[in-house]
């Protein structure tokens, strides 16, 4: 009797799923363009419309800590075959509804919710498997290959939308959606993802769900670095968060919708040159000084790239911005992956990701009203700063929007400067020893996976 072909492993297993996971990105930014457009077409609701992106982010983030219990309870190649086959059918949903004429916003909101709701499960999932299927050498590269991964989903998914959308209709991007979640779940069935190794803090781990959710929260907290690190990229974060909200409102208050658009290509080629940059390079040796350092000018951009309306400033401005954005994750990545140990990895990724970005949503909701109400008046024609700052950056529409980058720009440096004075954070990597050996092999042989009982029966 023939023996089956064993499944891929190491970095191969890497591509393969890394692929997949491009895919059904992909395919979920198609839906969510198409979902988006047809609401405010149908409503003419900005909040409505916003509320599309808000029930995508909010509940997943919010079943973050939980998801993370899970992932380091089961094997982790089954936990991303749940993530994506329950989203797959949230979405297969939605075809049904379309096909039947009987859509409405409120099944939108659900539906994406739920889509939300399983994704939990994908970051801790992929970001925990990736530590064991990838030599450590090349743990920078693959998460380089990550955000150019998603950084590329996210350029091409509108442009791609909006022929998709005269072609085969609502319905059709959906059905394409559904695919791809298919896709990402046979590249899963083609590899075999190792088992961590027990460790002390796993052992220490172990109880009811909600004690290990918390138990993630608590291995942060013991490591002044880590919790430095992870407060660093919380507080940079609201600032990350406006800039998102309020850079096309800025560039429209001078130019015009074409110019808007080659500005917002410009900067996401910043993003994909930057994720490229690190899929061929393993990453610096002095990581947390380049996470700073980075920072600082990320800092530096938002001090200058608002000083003068001029779409070309603000488009290199942005780019660079952007460049450095998947340089300073892969190095954090790196320094995570290697110095939590691989069996709890899935709970304190899980706290790590809902406490840095739980700044976002905060960000998102601020920056409308302190754009509108604050800093626009007090650069307005009569302004209170109108006759000192404008005469440096100028008065009118979107200058409030450039001031309001200044200041950011100057906290993100503050941030920076107090961060770089913290022996603990500055000391992180000799401090903390890391969990891996220095060179994984490309196969790990003799992990089994643990057994499927462990996963619970879901009805889907």
């Amino acid at each position: 009797m023939a023996h089956a072909e064993p499944r891929r492993q190491g970095m191969a297993g890497f591509l393969l799923v890394w692929a997949g996971q491009v895919v059904s990105t992909l395919g979920s930014n198609l839906t969510g363009f198409a979902l988006a457009v047809w609401v405010y077409q149908r409503t003419g609701s900005a909040t409505r419309f916003a509320l599309i992106a808000f029930a995508t982010m909010v509940p997943g983030l919010l079943l973050t800590p939980l998801a993370g219990v899970l992932v380091d309870r089961w094997d982790r190649r089954h936990a991303l075959i749940l993530s994506d086959a329950g989203a797959g059918c949230a979405t297969l949903g939605l075809v049904v509804l379309i096909r039947q004429g009987h859509l409405e916003i409120w099944e939108i909101y659900l539906l994406m919710a739920a889509v939300s709701a399983f994704g939990a499960l994908r970051w801790p999932a992929f970001s925990a498997a990736t530590t064991l299927m990838v030599p450590s050498r090349h743990l920078g590269r693959a998460s380089g290959m990550t955000q150019l991964g998603e950084a590329a989903a996210e350029l091409t998914a509108p442009a791609l939308a909006g022929v998709l959308l005269g072609v085969v209709g609502r319905q059709g991007i959906v059905l394409v959606d559904f695919v791809t979640y298919l896709a990402a779940i046979g590249t899963l069935l083609l590899v075999r993802m190792p088992s961590p190794p027990a460790s002390a803090a796993g052992t220490a781990a172990r109880g009811s769900l909600l004690r290990e959710a918390r138990f993630g929260w608590l291995f942060i907290r013991r490591r002044p670095g880590l919790l430095a690190l992870l407060l660093v990229f919380a507080a940079t974060g609201i600032g990350l968060g406006m800039v998102q909200v309020l850079l096309s409102p800025m560039v429209l208050a001078f130019t015009s919708a074409a110019v808007l658009g080659r500005v917002l290509t410009g900067a996401g080629c910043g993003m994909v040159a930057g994720s490229l940059v690190m899929s061929a390079w393993e990453g610096p040796r002095r990581r947390v000084a380049w996470i700073l350092g980075l920072l600082a000018l990320q800092g530096t951009v938002l001090l200058f790239g608002g000083w003068r309306p001029s779409a070309p400033l603000i488009a290199l401005a942005a780019a660079v911005y952007l460049f450095a954005t998947p340089v300073m994750n892969a190095c954090s990545q790196v320094l995570w992956q290697s110095k939590v140990p691989p069996d709890v990895q899935g709970k304190v990724f899980a706290v790590r990701r809902l406490v840095a970005s739980s700044t976002l949503p905060l960000a998102y909701l601020a920056a409308g009203p302190l754009a509108d109400r604050v800093f626009e008046p007090l650069l307005a024609p009569g302004g209170p700063l109108a006759g000192n700052v404008g005469r440096l950056i100028g008065v009118g529409k979107g200058r409030g929007i450039a001031l309001l980058f200044i200041v950011l720009g100057a906290f993100v440096l503050a941030i920076v400067a107090a961060a770089w004075r913290y022996p603990r954070l500055r000391g992180l990597e000799s401090e903390l020893p890391d969990t891996l050996p220095a060179a994984l092999p490309d196969a790990l042989p003799g992990t089994a996976a643990p057994s499927p009982a462990l996963l619970p029966t879901v009805s889907l």
